[in-house]
């Protein structure tokens, strides 16, 4: 069993939960994640890695209530158990100093952005943090970025905090202001990556993407987590979850995340839930 050591509301619907696991942070790296099952008869989940602390043992998670099995994940508490958290899994990102670097999270992809833009960081690149998130609310970790980035921009859709726009909207700004740079990382919703990519074809920077598709056992077997990246198949839980952005099919993957929604309202409503839920972290472009 895993120890909810900390638990903490990031905003509405958003959920922080630093978990004991020491095998686990002893290995972690950025770019990582878990797999995990909170009871015997519960469904395997992943979760992206936000933080670890090798002298501490434990893990941080950030997650945002979207379906069944979020929603109950989040009414554990502090002292609490997990069954299962099964990690790290993923090809950890690759750092090295490339130079002028953009990091760029959408909603809850702040939270795995934060670790490897400090990894990058502490490789000796210069960092431009860029965050942004429907609502001023919803944003989060703004402190914890400005500690790793050299500039942080940040941008909300109703313009409730820091600019009006989405994320793309400073990025292009800060290309045309500063030049280009030598590598972009975006973590996010699906349209915001796929716009992030859109836009940086056009300076032809590289970029790379950390994909979060449905997945169930997390080594490569089940295909549930298959993707289409430069014409051919690839298993995000084993080859990923970081990808070339520009040679992922991301109409295909748009397609796949939908297929099994009618199962997951149904099993949503019969928890008790009230219909289909929007991500509402959701920041950066239109697909």
């Amino acid at each position: 069993m895993y120890r909810i050591v900390k638990k903490e509301v990031l905003a509405p619907s958003l959920k922080l939960f630093v978990i004991d696991a020491p095998l686990v942070a002893r290995k972690a790296r950025a770019g990582q994640f878990v797999i995990l099952r909170i009871r015997e008869e519960g469904e395997r989940i992943p979760l992206t890695i936000a933080d670890f602390d090798r002298e501490k043992g434990t893990i941080t998670c950030v997650f945002q209530e979207v379906g069944k099995t979020t929603r109950e994940l989040g009414l554990l508490e502090e002292g609490e158990s997990i069954k299962d958290f099964a990690g790290p899994l993923g090809v950890p990102s690759h750092i090295e100093k490339y130079g002028r670097v953009a990091c760029i999270g959408g909603g809850v992809g702040v939270a795995p952005v934060f670790p490897i833009a400090r990894a990058l960081k502490e490789a000796g690149n210069e960092i431009t943090g860029i965050i942004g998130a429907r609502t001023g609310e919803l944003l989060f970790w703004e402190d914890r970025m400005r500690q790793v980035c050299d500039e942080l921009l940040v941008a909300t859709d109703d313009g409730s905090y820091g600019r009006k726009g989405f994320v793309t909207d400073l990025l292009k700004e800060a290309i045309e202001e500063k030049g280009n740079f030598a590598l972009c990382l975006a973590i996010g919703p699906l349209p915001m990556m796929r716009a992030v990519c859109d836009l940086t074809r056009n300076y032809s920077i590289k970029t790379v993407v950390s994909l979060n598709p449905v997945m169930v056992d997390g080594t490569g077997m089940c295909g549930c987590c298959r993707v289409t990246v430069g014409g051919e198949t690839r298993f995000v839980c084993v080859d990923g979850p970081e990808f070339d952005g520009h040679q992922v099919d991301f109409a295909e993957m748009a397609r796949r995340s939908v297929i099994y929604r009618p199962q997951e309202l149904l099993a949503l409503e019969r928890h008790g839930g009230r219909g289909a839920h929007r991500c509402s972290c959701s920041s950066g472009g239109e697909m």
